[in-house]
Order: C-alpha cells, then structure tokens, then sequence
C-alpha cells in the first residue's frame, strides 16, 4: 500500500512515515504543501492521501478537492490539530474519507488509513458522535454558515493574504474573491476586511 503525506511540519511527517513503514505493507512518500502534493499524487498514485488542513498557502481541504478533481476515486484522509467537529464536516464535504486529530493516539491514523484504504470511512468516536449529537452547538459557530471555498478564503484571510493572492492561489479571478468576501461579510456581520481576519483568527482557522 502507497500513503503520500502532505504536511509542512518535518517532526509530524517523520514520526507518521516511520510509524506506517513499521506497519510492514506501506509506502510512504510525502510533500510540504498543496502544490507538490498535488504533484507527488499524480506521481505516485497513492492509495490514501493524509494531508494537513493548515498549510503555508492553500490548505489540505483546497488540496482534497484538487486531487479529487484530478482522479475523483482519491481515497483522502485529513489529518489536522482541529478537533472542532465543524471542521471535520467541512473535510467531509471537501471529498475525505477519513477525519483524525493530531492530539489523540496516532495508531488511530493507521487505522484511518487502513479503513480508508478499504473503501471505507473512518471518523474519531468522539467527534463522529459530536457532529451527530451537537448539531446545534455546530450551527451556533458562524463558520457553519459559510461554504467550503468561503472558509477556504477567510483562513487565508486570516493568514494574511490579500484578496489578489487569494484568487492566484485558488485558481479564480479576483472579482470571485471579491464577491465571496462581500457575501462573507453579510453573514459573518463584517464590514470590512479586516474585520473578517480577526474574525478567522478567532475561530482558528490560520
């Protein structure tokens, strides 16, 4: 079995990467961000791709639905330090099949990767439980109310980026970023820019 590992800290790909190579039937290839990710995918054709949410540029959920869009069959699993279930709906929506937190036992990666691998789904009990019993504590958090590319474009708000940054790193113009963040600010209660930075802030979504 082939994993590709996408994410930009060093420590976590070395210790995943030895972790699964112990498992005996794994190999292991990796890439520090959603653009050589991408192309390490189309390299390598993984049978489960883990990637971070939170990446230099574009995150692991752009890059969810850039390989899915390059090969819709992508076995997909986000590994992310967000334990928020509103996240874990979000990589769902984006094309995962699996959700795991950094913070808890990693054997549940492997175990991810392996259900995902099988062609089936694998969510933590605890936040499969929270997204099915905490529906209204979800809807509670604006970021409920925005979209998945909405979300992707206030996290790099967040970070700093400008809107003409966003629509290069996105791959749309910059008259649809402009749009999506006026239809950001109406739902978030924002007037300004900055005000939706402060608001990704937070919310941790940079």
């Amino acid at each position: 079995m082939r994993v590709l590992i996408v994410d930009d800290h060093p420590i976590i790909v070395a210790g995943c990467s030895a972790m699964l190579a112990d498992e005996g039937d794994m190999e292991v290839v990796d890439a520090r961000d959603a653009e050589t990710g991408l192309a390490a995918f189309i390299e390598h054709q993984p049978d489960v791709a883990v990637v971070d949410i939170a990446m230099p540029g574009v995150s692991g959920l752009e890059l969810a639905r850039r390989i899915l869009a390059h090969d819709p069959a992508a076995r997909i699993v986000v590994f992310s330090m967000n334990d928020d279930p509103i996240f874990a709906a979000r990589a769902i929506e984006a094309g995962a099949k699996g959700y795991v937190t950094k913070n808890d036992d990693p054997w549940l990666l492997v175990k991810a990767v392996r259900e995902v691998a099988g062609g089936g789904v694998f969510l933590m009990p605890k936040i499969a439980n929270r997204l099915a019993f905490d529906r209204n504590a979800s809807s509670a958090n604006p970021i409920a109310t925005l979209t998945p590319r909405e979300a992707e474009i206030l996290r790099m708000l967040g970070a700093g980026l400008g809107m003409a940054e966003i629509a290069e790193a996105t791959q749309v113009s910059y008259k649809t970023i402009a749009n999506s963040c006026s239809i950001m600010k109406r739902k978030l209660g924002a007037r300004t820019p900055m005000e939706l930075m402060r608001i990704a802030l937070e919310q941790k979504l940079a």
